[in-house]
């Protein structure tokens, strides 16, 4: 169960800095996540100071954690130095979505609309250069749709491309129009429902990039490492047929998870001694089937996880050396 109360945010934020204690590979998104665990708890300071630290290590994502603290800032009322790192930001020109996207939506909520939009549309300047988009580019143009439309501004190229992404049973135009924020006022109960239903359609995709939940991840076990696991655990033999059912097995999953409408799938690469040290801390045995799956969750909490779909112009998750849109991509075979 997820933590509600600050209490229990504060105390999720300490095991995730034991844990990044234990496993200083993988300290940063661990780090990144307990100061998101902060912040909900209200200690501003706390997660600021994460951010520092973070930043004063050579991180691999250090203009991500730089929109991160500005907005954190800016929360509790440092506003000059927050719009001074949303500029240096800006400057910086990141090449990935997330950092112009939370800079934006700090500027949103706080009444920048202007600000926002221009962000968001230097952005797209810079990131859409093809109708294949990764999940936090789209993500990034249905933010920006959704300004823009606060702001009563005609649709451009980029707006359609947005509407052409939505995939949900609600219209973009129709999910951003301010005017539904007067609905939740009303005694109708048929707008209530209507906004019930469009509020279920938002909460499906708004900021699924950036909301940083763990991925629902599939274990991946690169060929040398599954005849590994088999030679050692026969047991697992009902789970891995052959190395090829494997990799069919793992994209039918992640399709089927996706057509259910889970969000924010990945894929986690396991190795043998990874999964040994695993079940050694879980007291059991590698042989029990049973402790795949929490595995996997384990790597997907530690930041382990790669996000599926890839772009069918990036390289297949299988490590083929094929594109996605060759490979694994393709339609399934009946």
């Amino acid at each position: 169960m997820r933590p509600d109360t600050p209490a229990a945010h504060t105390t999720e934020a300490e095991r995730l800095l034991r844990t990044a204690a234990q496993y200083p590979g993988d300290r940063e998104p661990l780090y990144l996540q307990a100061a998101a665990h902060l912040e909900l708890a209200g200690d501003r300071q706390a997660a600021t100071a994460l951010y520092d630290t973070l930043l004063s290590s050579s991180p691999t994502s250090p203009l991500l954690i730089r929109s991160l603290k500005a907005a954190n800032l800016w929360e509790y009322g440092h506003e000059a130095e927050a719009r001074a790192i949303i500029e240096g930001v800006r400057s910086a020109r990141p090449t990935d979505a997330a950092p112009w996207e939370i800079a934006a939506e700090t500027l949103e909520a706080h009444d920048e609309l202007e600000a926002a939009e221009k962000t968001l549309t230097e952005a797209a300047a810079l990131l859409v250069t093809s109708a294949e988009l990764p999940h936090a580019t789209q993500s990034l143009l249905t933010t920006r749709h959704r300004i823009r439309r606060m702001l009563a501004l005609p649709h451009d190229d980029w707006d359609d491309q947005a509407d052409l992404l939505h995939t949900a049973d609600v219209p973009l135009d129709e999910l951003h129009d301010p005017k539904r924020l007067w609905s939740l006022g009303s005694e109708d109960p048929a707008e209530l429902q209507a906004e019930i239903t469009r509020l279920r359609s938002e909460l499906g995709t708004y900021r699924t990039a950036l909301s940083r939940p763990f991925p629902v991840a599939v274990l991946h076990w690169p060929e040398p490492e599954l005849d590994e696991l088999l030679t050692a655990y026969p047991e697992l033999e009902a789970e891995y047929p052959t190395y090829r059912a494997h990799l069919t097995d793992i994209e039918a999953s992640l399709r089927e998870l996706a057509q259910a409408g889970t969000p924010n799938l990945g894929i986690v690469r396991a190795t043998v001694p990874s999964y040994e040290a695993f079940a050694a801390s879980e007291s059991t045995h590698p042989s029990n089937a049973d402790l795949l799956p929490q595995y996997a969750t384990t790597l997907a909490a530690r930041g382990r996880a790669t996000g599926w779909p890839p772009a069918r112009g990036e390289g297949c998750w299988c490590g083929s050396g094929n594109a996605y849109g060759e490979c694994h991509g393709r339609e399934v075979q009946e």
